[in-house]
C-alpha cells in the first residue's frame, strides 16, 4: 500500500491583498478537494487547512506562518506533502503533476 499524500493549504479568511478578485482560502480548499476527487482515488489523500491568523500548535505550521508574514507571501499556499506547489491562485495542472509524481494515478 502506498503512503498517504497530505495536501496542506495555508490561508486566511481575508483575501490576500495582492489576490483581489481571487477566491478565498476556504473556497480554494473546498474547490481543490472537489477537483482532485473527480480525477483521483481520494482514499490516498488527506487534507489540512491552516488559518494563518490563528495560533498554531505544530512547530512546522508556526514556522511557515511566520515565513508567510516575514516574506509577504501570497495565500492560499498549497503543499503536497512537503513540496510547495502553489502560492496565490493555485493551478490544478501543477497540483495534479505533483500528485502524479507521488504515485497517484488519474
Amino acid at each position: 500500500m502506498r503512503e498517504k499524500i497530505k495536501i496542506t493549504i495555508y490561508g486566511a479568511e481575508q483575501i490576500c491583498a495582492s489576490c483581489v478578485g481571487a477566491p478565498g482560502s476556504i473556497d480554494t480548499y473546498e474547490w481543490l478537494q472537489a477537483a482532485i476527487g473527480r480525477k483521483y482515488e481520494t482514499d490516498a489523500i488527506t487534507y489540512e487547512y491552516v488559518d494563518i491568523n490563528e495560533p498554531q500548535t505544530e512547530k512546522k505550521h508556526q514556522d511557515f506562518v511566520q515565513q508567510i508574514i516575514e516574506e509577504d507571501l501570497f495565500w492560499p499556499i498549497v503543499f503536497v506533502n512537503e513540496d510547495l506547489v502553489a502560492e496565490g491562485i493555485p493551478r490544478l495542472k501543477t497540483i495534479y503533476q505533483s500528485l502524479e509524481e507521488k504515485g497517484l494515478m488519474g
